[in-house]
Parts: structure tokens; sequence; C-alpha cells
């Protein structure tokens, strides 16, 4: 208990009844968890065995372990439970199934299995479309999280679709039970319905579990609440941790009311507030504070700090969205050189995950290192790594990976029995594959017909590499797009024209940036060119190898839990953030919280960077800065642009600073 404060102190060490920690951003929650385990085994004399610590995310648990292993000596901790709450879900049906008329050896469907399974339910009767089929499984999800039987669900839908879908549970649940199978959300739900059913297996467990610690309590869902309602029953022998300024995930059912329930189910519940932040200065965290007052609360807080006043909070406008990227990749590269900092001291943090391209390809241009997370980085896109297996089977026709990745891309009725026989004649005669197509041994083992594709493609392969050798590179890959039909083969492909344009828009940027590389060096052929792009796509491969020293980009709810030295956070527009949908539901609150997070992410400094125009739905629109900006304390901000002053005492002393990391470089 030696490093902390006294309401951490006192966290831990309560065990009276019921206790509700709030515990606000960078507060030391974890710390107060960890220790309460160790004390609970230590001090009181409970048994590993009797706790159970609940968390949602796997890296959150894996957290919890390795800190609560580090308190404890070698076995002090065998039994204990710390684990998701879908995996505590999981382990009490593992040993409980047969009460519900499940076999052993059940199966888990993940989201695509379940879709699959709702598709075939549509197709039998032939209702509906995939889009259709989605919509259903996130309504069945949701219905499953606010704890609402197929029963229910037909009594209160109140439309035609709704009452489709509740038709659709209904089958879907009996034809998981016939699968013998569980989906995700069934984790949560199957649990309760088994304690309600079975009042002797419900005591079990409650007998197992004595004290029961349960991070993020903002987070959960209806049928959350039940199953930690249930294992308590009257003892409320509970910490519960969590904070109602960082609940944003009403989309998936969280309810953040579960915090203010705690009071109702327990009146006796023990209410300690963590709100020294160990994170942030004083200037983001009064910016937070008074963005966060805006918002009606049960309980109140006020996070504070003693790390120092620090920099101001910099507001940044942005001409688009090109320009906004451009300015961030420019100023995170600057204050880089000027502070002789990391790249993987700087997170970039957006609304949505379609924001992160317009940041990759400026940070791409300028080879910064960077890690995309919660999304799909530019090099993980199927079309860009199609076009990333031409260019390397074009600059090297030994490359195995690359061949296979494209023989059939689009299609060229080259089947998996071919490929398998080249791949045993390759092996046996100790060649590439490519190389394998031109003996004449190849003809013993394929008929004349199949030869003859292979060759037709090895040798147009071969023609397009001398063409790119001897001529322009860049016009060789661009005509083989056009032989290829490759945009025909994406809208195939696509369900949507739009989705076919967009990725195709990839591969646009992909031969730009190809284009940009050739003309900055000339010199380079077609091999050099595709080596650097290698590169650049084996770093983010190693991403996690590598993650230490690059820029993060990610959404603000992925960012939950993080924390960065130096946060752009950026797209901070009306439409975007509050995002449109929330603005038409008058659901301003939970993206007050959003923003909330994404300033509390920031340790040293915090740039928010907005567009004044905008490419949205097809057309280009003015935009207009975040209300969520002026609800921050104008003393603390230092504006640039939407004709304001600029500081020049602070443009002055950023000046001085990378003079003088110039100096010291040169020196």
């Amino acid at each position: 208990m030696a490093g902390l404060n006294e309401p951490q102190r006192e966290a831990a060490e309560y065990i009276s009844g019921p206790m509700l920690v709030l515990a606000g951003a960078g507060s030391g929650k974890t710390r107060v968890i960890t220790q309460k385990i160790a004390y609970l085994i230590r001090e009181c004399g409970i048994k590993p065995i009797h706790i159970a610590a609940v968390t949602f995310t796997n890296k959150a648990a894996r957290e919890m372990k390795a800190r609560v292993k580090g308190l404890l000596g070698k076995g002090e901790g065998r039994g204990l439970i710390v684990s998701t709450f879908h995996n505590l879900g999981l382990r009490i049906l593992g040993i409980e199934h047969k009460h519900l008329g499940y076999k052993t050896g059940f199966s888990v469907f993940d989201s695509a299995d379940t879709l699959v399974l709702i598709k075939g339910l549509y197709a039998s009767e032939s209702l509906s479309n995939v889009d259709d089929a989605e919509e259903a499984r996130w309504a069945i999800s949701r219905w499953k999280n606010d704890f609402i039987s197929p029963e229910q669900a037909i009594a209160n839908a109140e439309n035609d679709i709704e009452i489709k879908h509740a038709m659709l549970y209904v089958r879907y649940q009996r034809q998981l039970k016939a699968y013998n199978a569980f989906d995700f959300d069934d984790l949560i739900l199957q649990p309760v319905v088994l304690f309600q059913k079975c009042p002797d297996v419900l005591q079990k467990w409650q007998n197992r579990i004595h004290y029961l610690l349960v991070d993020e309590y903002q987070d959960t869902n209806a049928s959350q609440y039940q199953l930690v309602k249930m294992l308590l029953g009257d003892q409320g022998r509970l910490t519960a941790v969590g904070d109602d300024d960082q609940s944003v995930y009403s989309w998936r059912g969280a309810r953040p009311e579960n915090l203010a329930l705690l009071n109702e189910d327990y009146p006796k519940l023990n209410l300690i507030k963590l709100e020294q932040n160990y994170r942030s200065t004083s200037r983001i965290l009064k910016c937070a504070n008074h963005l966060i007052q805006n918002n009606p609360h049960t309980f109140e807080k006020q996070l504070w700090s003693d790390l120092g006043l620090g920099s101001n909070i910099r507001i940044i406008e942005c001409p688009g969205a090109d320009g906004e990227a451009e300015r961030v990749t420019v100023e995170l590269n600057t204050h880089k050189f000027q502070k002789r900092t990391s790249f993987g001291d700087y997170a970039i943090l957006y609304r949505g995950n379609h924001q992160a391209r317009i940041f990759e390809k400026y940070l791409r241009e300028m080879q910064i290192p960077y890690v995309v997370s919660g999304g799909t980085s530019f090099f993980e896109r199927p079309e860009v790594k199609d076009m990333m297996g031409y260019l390397r089977l074009l600059a090297n026709q030994d490359d195995d990976t690359a061949f296979l990745r494209i023989i059939n891309t689009p299609r060229r009725e080259i089947g998996g029995s071919t490929l398998e026989k080249l791949g045993e004649y390759a092996n046996a005669r100790n060649v590439s594959l490519f190389e394998a197509c031109f003996e004449m041994g190849l003809s013993t083992i394929l008929n004349e017909r199949a030869v003859t594709k292979l060759q037709n493609f090895t040798n147009w392969i071969n023609l397009l590499s001398d063409n790119a050798e001897r001529g322009d590179p860049i016009e060789v890959v661009k005509d083989m797009i056009k032989d290829i039909g490759y945009q025909d083969w994406l809208e195939e492909l696509s369900s949507d024209i739009k989705i076919a344009e967009k990725r195709m828009e990839n591969v646009y940027e992909l031969v730009e940036w190809l284009a940009r590389l050739h003309k900055d060096d000339s010199s380079k052929n077609l091999g050099a060119l595709v080596a650097h792009m290698s590169l650049m796509d084996i770093l983010e491969r190693n991403k996690e190898e590598a993650k230490d020293d690059m820029v993060s980009l990610m959404t603000l709810h992925a960012a939950k839990g993080l924390e960065f030295p130096y946060v752009f956070m950026v797209g901070v527009e009306e439409e975007c953030l509050p995002h449109r949908t929330s603005i038409m539901e008058e659901n301003l609150d939970e993206e007050r919280r959003l923003c909330y997070v994404g300033i509390t992410r920031a340790q040293k400094e915090l740039t928010i960077t907005y567009a004044k125009h905008r490419r949205r739905y097809g057309e280009d629109v003015e935009c207009e800065p975040s209300r969520f900006l002026t609800e921050l304390p104008e003393d603390e901000i230092e504006w640039e642009g939407s004709g304001r002053k600029v500081d020049e005492v602070a443009a002055k002393e950023r000046g001085r600073g990378h003079l003088a990391a110039l100096k010291d470089m040169l020196a």
C-alpha cells in the first residue's frame, strides 16, 4: 500500500460492504484493484479461489493478472479468477451447460458464424438480402445485451421490421440450440438464464465467489448488470470501479445509469472518489473538467494534477482535409525534431476509422512510421495487397507468395488442383512457381489447356517486366491495371458501386505514390521502387514488434484506457464530433464524453484541429468547428486561424525551440 494516496488506500482496504470507486481518467484505478486483491488474500484471509475480478477486454485482464502476480508470491494467487465478462460466462457454461440442455463440447459462434446462420435462415424463406441479415444480427445482439428474450422481443415489437427480426430471433435461438452452440452475447445472457432457472446452481456460484471486483462498471449492459447482481445476492461483497464521464459504448448496449442503480440496489453503498490524475498537466485537466461539466452527473468530481501547468491547448483551423493531414504531419515531425522525442510518443485520434486514410498518406510520404489500431491499415486492404502482389512479381519473378496472390486475381480459370500440381513440381525441381511454368516436364503432370493458361500469364508478366525495365515503369503499371480489368473485377466483387469506387481510389493512390517515388529518383528501376514500398509494408506487418517507435493512429473509442505524451485530436467539427447521427438523435452527452476521453489521453501537450471544408457524401461542404470547442476555457487555449489573433509569444517560443534544436543537432 506504500505508494497509494489516501483515497486509493481507503478503496483498497474497505471491505465492510459494497463500494463504488469513482475513478477519473488517469487516477490509478487498476493499481487500486490489484492492491485490493492482494489485500483480500493476505490481510483478510480470503482464498484466491473465492475472488473474481472482471473487466471488458483481454488486454485489461492480462495487465491486471500480471500486476497481481507481481504483488503476490509464487502460487499465492492460485485459483484466482481475473477475466473478461465473457470468459467468466464461458467458465460458468463450461461447467453448468447440461442444466440448459446443452451437450459437452458446445461451440461458440463469432459474428461471422452468426451472420452465416442468419443468412441461411433468410435464404430458406427467400426473405431478404445481405444488408437485412446484418441488420437482423445487430437487432438480436441488442436484445440479448438488453436481457430481452425472443418472446419479449415479439411482444414489444412496434413495427413490421421489428416483428420480422423478433420472429427470426426465435428461429435463430432454436437453430443455435440444434447446433449445440452459443453466440458471443449468450456467454453473458445464458448464465443469467441458468441462474434464474436453477437456484441451486446460483447458490453454488455465490458460494464460490465471496468477493467480486468489477472494472469499467459504466460499460456494463443489462445482461452484465443482471449477472453481477445475481452472483452477489444479498451479500453485496462488491467493489465496482467506474467513471460515468468515460461511458462511450451505448451503441453496444452499455448503460452508464448502472452506476446510479448501485445506490438503489445497495443503500449502504460506500462512494470513494479518485480525483488525483497522474497522467496529464493541469491545463489539460482544466479543459477536460470544463467540457464535461456540460453533462448531467449523478456523482460530481473534479480531476486535478500536481504535474505542473503545462502548455496551452492549441486549436488549429485548416483549409481542408488534405491541409489538416499535411499540417498535423509537419507539426508532428517538427515537434519530434525539436524535442528529440520518439515517434511512439505521438497519437493521432479521430472519430471514425475512415479518417485515418488521409493521415496515412502524408505519414508515408514523410516516411514517418505509424500503426493503425482498430481499423484497416493501407497495406492491409485487399486491393492494395493485390496491387503489391503484381508489383512484387513484376520486380521479382521468383516471389512465390506474390505469384499465388495474383494468379487468379482477377480469375484466369486456373484451378486449385492445377496450382497444387504446379507447387509439387516446383518443389521437386527446386525452382520457383514462375520458372516451373516454362519447363517441358510440366506437361507430364498437367493437361495442355492448364499449361497454356499458366504460360499465357507468365509470358504476359515477362513482357510487362521487360517494358518497365526499358521504358516508364509507371505507365507500364497503369497499363497493367487496365489490361486485367481490375475496376470491373472490384465492381463484380463489391455489393455496391460506391464501395468498388473507394477501393479503386486506393489503387490509384498506390500508383500515385509509386509515381512520386520515381519522380524523386528517376534512376530507380521498378525493382528498387517496389523494394521501398515493400519495406513500408513489412514495417506495418511487424508493427507489434516496432510499435514502441511508431505514431499511433486510432479512433477515440480505441484510445480509451491509453495515454500518450503528445496527442493530436483531429476532425473536431460538427457532424463529425459530435457525430451527425448523435446530433439528429439529440444524444450529445455521449459524444461529449468521447471528446473528454480524447482530451484526457494527452499527458503533456494536446493539439486539436478541424477543417473549414471537407468532402462528404460526394460533395465539398463547408464545416463548422465543433460546439465542444466553445465549451473549453478560453484562457487555456491558443487558437490559430478562424480570424483569431495568433499568440505571438507562443509562436516565437516555438520558433526559438526549433532554432535551438537545429543548433544542437549541428553542434
